[in-house]
């Protein structure tokens, strides 16, 4: 069911809490629907989705039609001996959909626990923490065009995964819709222990069960990231830097305890945003209004009542501060409207 809200509050809607509204909100469950909104001549001129409001900024208010899913189905579409894949609507939060597939004895997404937001906007963001990634389970995306007022289905090969990367956020950013999602789980365990210490949290709690992995990635991000209902923010604001291979060597030589993390590119390396925050003094910082986390530095936080550029202002900070320590430049993550 279609419902539109003029000059709606967006409070509720963005998790870094600041006041600000839009012309005209539209909630809709099925894909089908869009139809309704986009296949009229009162169509929206102006418009942008707004998911589970986790990893978006916004700095003023938004003067067209925020799209908003909302259906909640999760349903199983294909099955062999050795996976299963799920449809997921748009609207799901995205931890529910990984609690189902938990529940469910079906591994991929556990080490994903946590992250909020919603299905919808997994693959725009190719969400990720902990070694994993959402391109690892996704095989479909299901979306609606703007620009030709038609309903398809990507692959993942089509949708161009690379880190925090997809083709939703280069050639087709602003141009559709994403209505629901295809994961593609294994029957068959496979463990993803290699980073961080979630090895050593899995074996306290008794081994490689798909429960103790998701406990484990629970309890750990619960210790490093403030709750949005307490604390205004998006999580991790800023990206982890991708590097030459060499720049990155050059700078583990003047740091020994730095992280490098491989990539796909042999010639590149990432690295920790939230260590070289850390290593520039930022970690804790604070105004009145907004500041840096004091347990996790990838992530800006809002004290009360900042506006967004208050928020944008501290992210200038941060990076400017990261650039003079060690020449590298990091990047928001997160959406800025």
């Amino acid at each position: 069911m279609i419902k539109e809200f003029t000059n709606h509050d967006l409070k509720e809607l963005n998790s870094f809490h600041v006041e600000q509204k839009c012309l005209k909100l539209i909630t809709f469950e099925r894909g089908e629907e869009l139809d309704q909104i986009f296949c009229t001549e009162n169509r929206p001129q102006k418009w942008y989705v707004l998911g589970g409001g986790n990893n978006i900024l916004f700095t003023q208010d938004y003067d067209g039609a925020l799209i908003h899913p909302v259906g909640q189905g999760i349903e199983v579409v294909a099955e062999d001996e050795q996976s299963v894949t799920i449809n997921a609507q748009a609207g799901v939060e995205w931890d529910d959909m990984v609690a189902w597939c938990v529940e469910h004895n079906l591994w991929g997404a556990e080490n994903l626990s946590l992250i909020p937001g919603s299905v919808g906007a997994s693959p725009v963001q190719n969400i990720g923490a902990y070694g994993a990634e959402a391109k690892d389970i996704i095989s479909r995306v299901h979306l609606f065009s703007t620009l030709d007022y038609q309903h398809k289905t990507l692959t993942k090969e089509e949708c161009r995964f690379a880190y925090r990367e997809s083709i939703f956020k280069q050639e087709l950013k602003g141009k559709v819709i994403i209505t629901s999602v295809d994961f593609t789980l294994s029957k068959v365990a496979k463990p993803n222990l290699h980073y961080g210490d979630v090895c050593q949290r899995v074996e306290e709690l008794g081994g490689a069960t798909l429960n103790n992995i998701r406990e484990a990635i629970c309890s750990i991000r619960n210790e490093k990231l403030p709750d949005t209902s307490k604390m205004g923010n998006a999580g991790s604001f800023f990206k982890n830097p991708i590097v030459a291979k060499e720049r990155a060597e050059e700078l583990k030589q003047q740091h020994e305890n730095m992280p490098v993390y491989p990539t796909a590119d042999p010639t590149k390396a990432k690295l920790a945003a939230g260590w070289l925050i850390d290593k520039a003094g930022m970690k804790g910082y604070r105004t009145e209004k907004v500041g840096v986390h004091d347990r996790q530095a990838l992530v800006l936080v809002n004290h009360g009542r900042a506006c967004g550029r208050d928020v944008i202002e501290l992210s200038e900070q941060v990076q400017q501060r990261v650039w003079e320590c060690f020449g590298i430049r990091i990047e928001p993550e997160v959406n800025i409207l």
